[in-house]
């Protein structure tokens, strides 16, 4: 009995629609079946990996951009209400309290992505995260330094 590894393919590797992602729980540099959090984010190539990369660089950037524009309506909100009369105060600060909670969820969300996104122990995605939070700082953080992208 003869056994066709790549039988419709012209001789070409390609992952079968079982191919199943690997998952490390060491670090590594290898790609190979390198899914990024879900199985349809798949690196199967040079390019996709680049543009993978990149895209986890866009994410983590995208954190310091929630965390500043939450910073900036705390701000912004706090002189709302300085400003108000007695009575309009505390639907307001009712108001506050919500949006805030929103922001608050969002950057928890968040920040347990990015968490997924390092759990792949893969270096290049582990690289494009720190180079995501550098860049995302240089872009948008106009506060302290000090805070780190924590799970919560």
């Amino acid at each position: 009995m003869e056994h066709h590894d790549h039988m419709g393919h012209g001789g070409m590797d390609m992952p079968s629609d079982g191919a199943k992602c690997s998952m490390n729980m060491l670090f590594t540099w290898d790609t190979t079946n390198l899914c990024i959090v879900f199985p349809q984010w798949r690196v199967s190539s040079t390019i996709t990996l680049i543009i993978s990369l990149l895209g986890v660089i866009l994410l983590t950037a995208g954190y310091e951009f929630v965390r500043e524009m939450s910073r900036r309506y705390e701000t912004s909100s706090a002189e709302y209400v300085n400003k108000l009369p007695r009575k309009n105060v505390d639907d307001a600060e009712k108001k506050q309290k919500l949006v805030k909670a929103v922001f608050y969820a969002v950057q928890v969300f968040y920040s347990f992505f990015i968490m997924l996104l390092f759990m792949t122990y893969n270096g290049w995605v582990m690289l494009s995260v720190a180079v995501g939070a550098f860049v995302g700082y240089l872009a948008f953080g106009d506060s302290s330094s000090t805070k780190s992208v924590a799970c919560h």
